[in-house]
């Protein structure tokens, strides 16, 4: 028999051999239904497959992420079924779920044929005809000779490019109808639990993202169990193409980029540059009062540096090639930990200077694939709310902790009602390649963070194998007002740097120790959160940080002088105001000021000059009565004070 431990300590046996969707049956049917697929002892499995050993259990269907990941994967299967039964011939290289946008794509060569908005409906029913044969998604293990074999006869170069690096004893091939795909899985059991079906959209991806090869096309679609939940995506999907920061940004005049400048660099257009300054300075408020130091440091360093944190044999493909300089190799800065810590090492520290934090808003490089840019979201320099936190063991909760309070006030202040903190986990079999090989020091420092969240009433998940090289970390992410995820910063636990960099602070009896390190970032960057800002406003940013609050609005030019005489008064307490002198009734004006996006808008005619007042219009509010501009001024200062969130 074999003892399976389920999420709440109760332990049953059963027969080897069984799987977790029969376990499931065994305690309800209706249960069995909704398994998608199952947590065996932390990983991801077939809900189909066989456990043989003493096991923990958990079982999942759609409201787990694992679930919906495993879900979209399969319908990437399933699409690519459809697509070959349209298409004879085509290869396909990958095909994954995906989680921003939700959904999946598989990468195809469809040789000199292109697929069209036609086609794309063509393939949506082809997929619903597959999936109502509720055919079952089928494992099966298989030597490295045969599966070479069987893509060699199929003159499949993709898959067999795959293969070179897949180790023998490790390959499995899933089928599902007339479709078999090298693939580690895992999948749903049948194709009939996918009931509803939308392919989204056509790009084009370069073979492996790098832009030497051939291009691929790249089909995205998205699945649901229902419907009803499907109608709701698309409903939430056309008001996200209103929201769409890329083109936000244009409208509102907030960034740009060109081809002569390079991909995925941003220039920041005045209005962009406003918006920047006001979150700079409300970090440099918040840190200054939590006790952060600033530090500036410079945008390059010598390979050695990225030796000794440990971050080039991770992060070389994500850092942009190195430049020879006298003889040495220099690297674009991709990340600021390292220069933070040696401004740590800079001068002696003692017990007395710890916690020593340290902040700057920091610029980096990273080299993203041409095919992940994608707007503010994906660059290649990114402008980042960067510190590090040089701390003791027993003062390690409550910087941890102050961290985390930090990213909340900063929810409050933006209108973020809906977040979750991923805690992300270390994999015991990458130790010495994708993680410091330190196994004890892991289970500590991920018990130490797990403690803080638990003791703060904090929501969070914990997801495996995805923490940093040095240490376990929180992703933050977020929720738009229209429920789109996105993810906003980190906040990570570093037990190794220190020791790499001989980083010391003498202790109360005169020995010396290591400091633990928090890297934190509430804020982000600037390209991913400004990006966020305007999809989560629709635009319409609160008046703290809109770059024109106040438009003056004159009926005829015959009132211009007293409308000069408002906007000077509105510059003079510090409000970022502009005037309409356009030879425009002003019925335009106020609708290219709604356009616009601008909070106030102040109306003066015959009757303002006469009574000494001006008319207000609010943003989306309308008419909001007449005031005199002193006690306009006075309760539009106490509002961007206060930094209220529409």
């Amino acid at each position: 028999m074999v003892k399976i431990t389920f999420p709440d300590g109760a332990v049953r046996e059963y027969q080897p051999g069984i799987t977790a969707l029969e376990i499931a049956k065994s305690i309800s049917e209706g249960l069995a239904k909704k398994v998608l697929a199952a947590s065996v002892n932390d990983q991801v499995w077939d809900a189909t497959r066989p456990i043989y050993n003493d096991s923990t259990l958990k079982l999942l269907t759609w409201n787990e992420a694992e679930g919906k990941s495993t879900f979209w994967h399969s319908s990437a299967h399933l699409m690519a079924e459809a697509v070959e039964s349209i298409f004879p011939g085509v290869k396909f290289w990958v095909g994954p779920p995906t989680q921003n946008p939700p959904g999946f794509y598989y990468d195809m060569d469809l040789g000199d044929r292109k697929i069209t908005e036609e086609d794309l409906r063509a393939i949506e029913k082809k997929m619903t005809e597959l999936s109502r044969q509720n055919n079952s998604y089928i494992r099966k293990d298989i030597s490295k000779k045969e599966a070479v074999q069987y893509f060699e006869e199929k003159g499949d170069e993709y898959k067999l490019d795959l293969l070179q690096s897949l180790d023998d004893g490790a390959i499995t091939f899933y089928s599902q109808g007339n479709f078999t795909d090298l693939c580690r899985g895992p999948h749903i059991p049948q194709t009939g639990l996918i009931k509803a079906i939308k392919l989204t959209n056509i790009a084009g991806a370069y073979w492996k993202g790098d832009e030497n090869n051939k291009q691929l096309t790249r089909l995205y679609g998205i699945t649901f169990p229902n419907q009803k939940e499907l109608d709701e995506y698309l409903q939430m999907l056309e008001e996200a193409k209103k929201r769409d920061h890329r083109k936000l940004g244009k409208e509102l005049g907030i960034y740009t980029m060109d081809d002569d400048v390079g991909q995925g660099l941003i220039m920041w257009l005045p209005n962009g540059t406003v918006i920047i300054e006001e979150l700079e300075k409300l970090a440099k408020e918040t840190e200054l009062k939590a006790g952060y130091k600033r530090v500036v440091t410079p945008h390059i360093a010598k390979e050695s540096m990225y030796l000794t944190s440990g971050h080039l044999p991770y992060y070389a493909d994500s850092m942009y090639p190195p430049m020879e300089v006298d003889g040495e190799k220099y690297y674009l800065k991709s990340m600021n930990c390292p220069h933070h810590h040696k401004i740590f090492a800079a001068e002696p520290k003692s017990y007395r200077d710890l916690p020593y934090r340290i902040a700057e808003y920091g610029t980096v490089y990273r080299y993203e694939q041409s095919g992940e840019l994608f707007g503010l979201m994906r660059v290649r320099c990114l402008h980042m709310n960067d510190a590090h936190i040089y701390c003791t063991r027993e003062q390690f909760a409550s910087e941890f902790r102050a961290v985390n309070e930090m990213y909340q006030k900063y929810f409050k202040i933006f209108g973020i009602d809906k977040y979750v903190m991923r805690l992300s986990l270390h994999s015991a079999d990458k130790l010495g390649k994708k993680y410091v090989n330190e196994p004890e020091l892991w289970k500590e420092t991920e018990e130490m963070v797990r403690q803080v969240l638990i003791e703060s009433n904090i929501p969070y998940v914990e997801v495996q194998d995805e923490a940093a090289f040095y240490g376990p970390k929180i992703d933050v992410q977020i929720f738009s007002v229209i429920g789109r995820e996105f993810t906003l910063a980190t906040n990570q636990v570093d037990f190794s740097q220190g020791r790499s960099f001989k980083l010391q602070y003498t202790t109360p009896d005169n020995s010396t120790e290591t400091p633990l390190i928090i890297h934190r970032a509430p804020l982000g960057t600037h390209e991913r959160f400004i990006g966020f800002l305007l999809e989560h406003y629709a635009g319409k940013l609160p008046l703290w940080l809109s770059p024109v609050q106040v438009k003056v609005l004159p009926i005829s030019d015959k009132f211009m002088d007293y409308a000069q005489n408002v906007l000077e008064s509105l510059k003079n307490a510090d409000i970022r105001a502009e005037i309409d002198d356009r030879p425009e009734k002003i019925g335009r004006k106020i609708r290219d000021t709604e356009l616009a996006r601008i909070p106030y808008m102040l109306i003066v005619g015959e009757k303002e000059v006469n009574e000494g007042t001006i008319a207000i219009r609010r943003q989306g509010k309308g008419d909001l009565g007449s005031k005199t501009v002193d006690a306009f001024i006075e309760a539009a200062v106490e509002e961007i004070k206060a930094r209220v969130a529409e």
